[in-house]
């Protein structure tokens, strides 16, 4: 009997000295094989059955209308909408569907997260004009697959593995703060670049209270580029758009390189954030034996300041950003901008036949046998929310940016430009250099939860820099049915109005 109990006190004792051990290990979750909650990441997480991983499925539908405008969410200063005649849309539409999906599942080495989000969207097209003459005989609707009847488009705007600190995978650049272009409002806004999800490696360290620090080698894809010019290749057609050059982007080479320094806090967030750019460009001619421009690296700094739970009302907020660039013009006009701009307008000039604002932004240009030199813009966003009650929302937003070319870009431009567009001022009257502004207000009605309707008005203005009175000579614009005659060069405007319904679920 002696033997036996001690043989029965030796094993007890064995296993409680294990489960000592075990306690000291991370314990993985036992296998769920229904739905059950997840409370280990916050509300709306589930167990997927059968698994020790937890998911939470959101998104948003919402239905947009934007009157004065051909394009969603900006103001109608290219193309069609630009032209401001027949062939502009006097209002456009979309609709929007997005998915969610977020994953959770705790490891030994901590959380593995994965994220993504995808959208299907639908957009009401335009008109262009393909006639031969100055009055267009016929047209033809878009053919993009976002605006056909039947049609559509699928987005990936997020999709990201996240584990021990390191991000891989389509995420928000490094470089945005967590508003963006949209410090209280919807329309594009310049002066706050970096929103538009792209591929990256990135490592974040958190350093606890709030404090982060982000590095970040990301994708140098179109939407972190702008144009690289060869202006010895412009035409008049394209110059009468805003496109000063060919555009002559050469590969990929090196990443984009971000860093980015975090406080983000119950007062508000304080950031700072900085991207260095390669400029690539390809060859002078259509041949490797035309030679080629050597590479420039460009450079983006950025900071920005949000205040919460402001004296004025539970909620209220402030967010501002101030951005300046040099060869890395896309961190301040972001992708969602054009790059060029055509806005038509009337006039007092005798012998013209309309008004237009002409402007292009790039990162640098070059002219056959010189360097690239890049370009300079800098500029700000900013606005104001205040919530009247649990129902009601109001803002005011505005946005300023400038774009500056060196005196070597100038010479390169304008000389192009007077020789295809007969500037009649001559030299001394051009000058690409621009301004981009918009203000705007913004009110939102929340009647039930997740569900809202909102109304936003906003007013751009195109600041460009010719000469007062000077006037071009443009070529037969077929697209857009303006017909070859002198034109004033003049600032231009343009307001729109944004009605939205957005179900959050």
């Amino acid at each position: 009997m002696k033997v036996i109990k001690g043989i029965v006190l030796g094993s007890a004792a064995m296993f409680v000295g294990a489960g000592a051990q075990a306690a000291d290990l991370p314990v993985k979750a036992k296998a769920i094989e229904y739905v059950k909650i997840c409370s280990l990441y916050g509300a709306g997480f589930y167990y997927i059955p059968g698994t020790d991983t937890c998911i939470k499925l959101g998104g948003y539908l919402r239905a947009d209308t934007v009157l004065a405008t051909s394009v969603d969410f900006d103001a109608a200063s290219s193309g069609v909408a630009g032209a401001r005649n027949r062939l502009s849309n006097y209002y456009t539409t979309r609709a929007r569907q997005d998915l969610q999906i977020d994953t959770r599942t705790a490891t030994e080495y901590g959380v593995v997260r994965t994220f993504a989000e995808l959208v299907y969207t639908w957009t009401s097209g335009t008109y262009t004009g393909v006639g031969t003459t100055g009055v267009n005989g016929a047209t033809t609707y878009s053919t993009s697959t976002a605006s056909q009847i039947a049609g559509g488009s699928l987005g990936v705007y997020y999709a990201f593995i996240q584990f021990s600190g390191f991000t891989f995978g389509k995420a928000e650049s490094q470089f945005r703060t967590p508003w963006a272009q949209y410090p209280a409002n919807i329309v594009e806004l310049p002066g706050g670049g970096g929103w538009d999800p792209v591929n990256q490696v990135t490592y974040t360290a958190d350093f606890g209270q709030g404090i982060t620090a982000s590095v970040s080698a990301q994708d140098q894809v179109q939407n972190y580029t702008t144009n690289i010019w060869n202006v010895s290749a412009a035409t008049a057609a394209g110059q009468a758009v805003g496109v000063y050059g060919a555009n002559d982007i050469g590969g990929s080479r090196a990443p984009d390189l971000v860093a980015r320094v975090r406080v983000d806090q119950a007062w508000g967030l304080f950031q700072a954030s900085f991207a260095a750019h390669e400029n690539h460009a390809a060859y002078y001619g259509a041949s490797e034996l035309t030679g080629h421009p050597d590479d420039k690296w460009g450079w983006a700094g950025q900071l920005a300041l949000s205040i919460k739970n402001l004296p004025t009302g539970p909620g209220d907020t402030i967010n501002l950003t101030g951005v300046y660039t040099n060869g890395a013009s896309r961190y301040n006009f972001q992708d969602y901008m054009s790059t060029t701009y055509a806005m038509y307008g009337g006039t007092s000039v005798a012998g013209a036949y309309q008004s237009l604002g002409i402007a292009g932004v790039s990162d640098s240009v070059f002219v056959t046998g010189a360097g690239q030199e890049l370009t300079t813009t800098y500029g700000f966003n900013g606005g104001y929310t205040h919530n009247w009650d649990p129902y009601w929302n109001s803002s005011i937003f505005g946005a300023w940016a400038a774009v500056r070319y060196n005196s070597a870009a100038k010479g390169y431009i304008c000389g192009a430009f007077v020789a295809n567009l007969a500037l009649s001022s001559g030299l001394g009257g051009c000058n690409p250099d621009f301004n981009y502004a918009v203000v705007g207000t913004k009110t939102s009605w929340t009647p039930v939860k997740g569900l809202t309707f909102t109304g936003e008005l906003a007013y751009m203005m195109l600041d460009q820099k010719y000469a007062s009175g000077s006037t071009v000579t443009l070529p037969l614009q077929s697209g857009i049915a303006k017909p070859a005659a002198v034109y004033e060069l003049k600032d231009q405007n343009s307001l729109v109005l944004l009605l939205r319904a957005q179900r959050n679920f």
